[in-house]
């Protein structure tokens, strides 16, 4: 819910593999559940509920997400993804 009352401002998620307390499938889908809000808008958000592979981030819409490999840090990937995604949004 939270994710959702964050429509229609863009967010970005970001798991990690090793880090089981997270919940990384969870952390998923919050944010692919929440895309119906985003579609109320008329923007899009995750279309599948269907987690993106290892390394793999899925920028497409409003709702962004990955799931890296390792464990609970923030590291020099996680942060090109969200200005990946940020400069989509923001410019």
């Amino acid at each position: 819910m939270l994710i959702a009352l964050m429509a229609p401002r863009p967010v970005y998620i970001a798991s990690a593999k090793g880090d089981p307390w997270a919940d990384p499938k969870g952390e998923f889908l919050s944010g692919a559940l929440a895309s119906p809000v985003y579609k109320l808008y008329g923007l899009k958000g995750i279309q599948d509920e269907i987690m993106p592979p290892l390394n793999r981030p899925y920028l497409e819409g409003y709702i962004g997400y990955h799931i890296r490999s390792g464990e609970h840090d923030l590291t020099y990937y996680d942060w090109l993804q969200f200005i990946n995604f940020a400069d989509m949004h923001l410019k």
